[in-house]
Formats: C-alpha cells, structure tokens, sequence
C-alpha cells in the first residue's frame, strides 16, 4: 500500500471531513458510471479499489483538486515505494484514466514522467501430462470435474464456475462461454471423454434443483436486466449454474432464496492441496491448467490461430507466449556436456557419487577403475 501522502498533501489546509464526503462520491459515481456501461462486477471493485487508493494517497485533499499531476505521482510512487509489477501500475492507471474521463469528464493528457514498474519476461507454468494426471488424480467429486474443464477446454477458473446447464453442448462437443474476458463470448472444446462423467454430474444437479425448487427455492441470478425480461427463468432448469454451491442464500433485493454458483476459492483450495499432495514441486495453481492446455495443444499441432480463439486472446501476442515452452524449445536443445560424455574425449568421465549422493566417507574417484579408490580420510 502507498499510504504515503505528498509534499503537495501537507501544504494545503483542507477540511478532512469534506474531502472524505467528497471521496465517497467520486466512489459512487464511479461505481454508477461503470454499472451503467456492463463492466464486469470485478473491474467495477478493481477500479474502485485503485480509485480509492488514489484519493487516500493524497488526503487530505479534495478529490476535485486532483489533476494529471497528482495522478502521474501516485503511479510513480506506485512503483517506486509500492514496487508493483508493471501489471498493477497499467491497472491503476486505466482506473484512473477511466475515473477522469469518464466520471470528471476531464481526460487526462498524456502522462509523462511517470516511473514505470519494471516488466519482466516470465514464462508460464507448464506441467507435463503425467503432472496433470498426478493432480487431477487427486481432485475429487464435483472440483475434479472442474480440473478436467480447465485442462480439457482452456477455461479460465470463474468461466468455468460460472457455466450454466444451457452453455454446455453435447451434441457438437463443445462449450460457449458468456461473457469471458472483456464481455466477449466464444466457443471452445468439450472433451468427448468427459460427457458421460458431466451427465452423471448434470443429473444429481438436476435432483438438486428440484428439492430447492419443491422448497420455494431454486432461483439463480441472471446477467443484466433479464430477470425481468424473461419471467420465471431465473427458476428454469437451463438457467441454472452446472457447478453450485453446497448453500442457498436469501437476495434481500428480490425476496428470492438462490444457488450461487460454487466458489473460487473452494477450488483453488483445492488445486493447492492436490499440487502439494502429488508432490510435484512446481508452483501451479488453477490457471496452469489453462496453460498446460495452451501448451499441449501446440506440442500436437494445433495451429497458433485456433489456439487464440479457443483461449479468447484478443492480441495474437498472448497466445504466442506458449511458443517459448514447448517441448522443442530450450527442453529440445541437447547440451554440448551430453555430446561430450557420449564421445571417446569423454568416456569414463562418471558423476562423483560422493557429490551427487551429498554422504560423506569412503568414495569413488572420477574413473570406473576398481584400484582408483581414494583411501579414507
């Protein structure tokens, strides 16, 4: 957290009261303006978390005071005493930029002297075949299902929570997602080895909703205004989510009893317990079944374009970050030591059991020769 407040903070006298009244409603009519445009309700708390973070910084001034100025030193204090990825810092700023253009209708000019977070070149987590059996091996009941739709379809952890009976086509073998990453729908592959196991699913789901809906429940939420579109379909069979919560809730705005969807830590609880237990010693978490996916397919032939529309990547660019960990990259590459060994210039060059095996004591010199033992110290 950049809690630190500028030189220009402390020069001015400003009522603390009436900037705080002021910040609460910059706040909302961000939250308003970003409602109203169908952001995502994780970009609409994302950009409010940064808003706010901004006019913290720079208590205890007002909010309508605040220019450019005080938006490039946030983001270079960012940087610098916050030392956040480059990810973050273009996050805020298009948090920012979108607060000043939108809301204070003010566009920002181009920001300049603003200190950049360095951007590393970091390559994604891949696990082979055999890893991903290990893990998924150890997943169960409904969250294994999960894994194999996140290995098998590429899917993002909450697009795949978020799938709904409708979404999931049996007969052409595939799923469409709604509303992926930036709003964007698209289709993607439904391994065929998996239906029987998500019908089997389906059906207790089934048997589910209909105790919820014999208990006056039964009800999930729609996107958008369709809950009063389409009367009754928030209790309809297609609408419901393919992976629920073990628990209903009451939404005090409708008066409806509903079934959230199950939830994302819950799985990446999971995933984490799985990795650890299958003793693969790799940070992996839901999101590197994605790009075993990406990877594997790729490995197999798969052409670079229909891997970007089946991930949703609207930049080819992202995509092609898969092309640096496939098998015939550095993995491919045979090393000039295995060339070496392999010759006569190498040969009865062996490994140093005593350096390898970490014992001390009596050891094997570098030679195979039974008379080159050294004598104990």
């Amino acid at each position: 957290m950049c809690d630190e407040r500028s030189s220009s903070s402390r020069r001015e006298a400003v009522d603390p009261t009436e900037s705080r009244r002021h910040a609460r409603e910059a706040l909302t009519r961000l939250v308003d303006v970003m409602m109203q445009q169908h952001y995502s309700p994780r970009s609409v708390e994302a950009y409010a978390t940064w808003l706010r973070r901004f006019l913290r910084y720079h208590l205890p001034r007002n909010a309508t005071a605040l220019h450019h100025e005080a938006v490039a030193e946030f983001l270079s204090a960012l940087a610098i005493k916050g030392r956040v990825s480059a990810s973050t810092q273009n996050q805020a700023r298009s948090a920012l930029v979108f607060y000043f253009r939108y809301v204070r209708g003010s566009p920002l000019p181009m920001l300049e002297g603003v200190t950049p977070a360095s951007r590393p070149r970091k390559l994604p987590v891949v696990l082979s075949t055999d890893e991903v059996a290990a893990v998924l091996r150890r997943l169960s009941g409904a969250k294994r299902l999960v894994g194999m739709l996140l290995y098998g379809s590429g899917l993002r952890l909450l697009e795949a929570l978020s799938l709904r009976v409708k979404d999931v086509d049996f007969a052409r073998a595939q799923l469409i997602v709604r509303g992926g990453k930036g709003d964007k729908d698209r289709a993607t592959v439904f391994p065929r080895g998996l239906h029987q196991e998500l019908r089997a699913h389906l059906a207790r789901v089934e048997r589910l909703h209909d105790r919820d809906r014999a208990a006056g429940a039964g009800h999930v939420a729609l996107p958008g205004a369709l809950g009063r579109k389409l009367t009754g379909a928030s209790r309809a069979w297609e609408w419901q989510w393919v992976f629920p919560a073990t628990r209903t809730y009451h939404d005090a705005e409708t008066g409806e009893w509903r079934r959230h969807h199950l939830h994302e830590t819950a799985m990446q609880r999971a995933m984490t317990e799985a990795v650890l237990r299958s003793g693969i010693a790799k940070r992996a978490t839901c999101h590197t079944l994605r790009h075993s996916f990406a990877t594997h397919l790729l490995e197999q032939g798969t052409d670079i374009r229909t891997l970007q529309e089946l991930l949703g990547h609207a930049d080819l660019s992202t995509t092609m970050i898969y092309t640096h960990v496939l098998e015939r990259g550095a993995s491919a590459v045979r090393s000039p030591l295995e060339v070496l060994l392999a010759s006569d210039a190498g040969r009865g060059m062996g490994v140093d059991r005593e350096a390898a095996d970490g014992v001390g004591g009596p050891s094997k010199a570098v030679g195979t020769d039974g008379a080159n033992r050294r004598k104990p110290d």
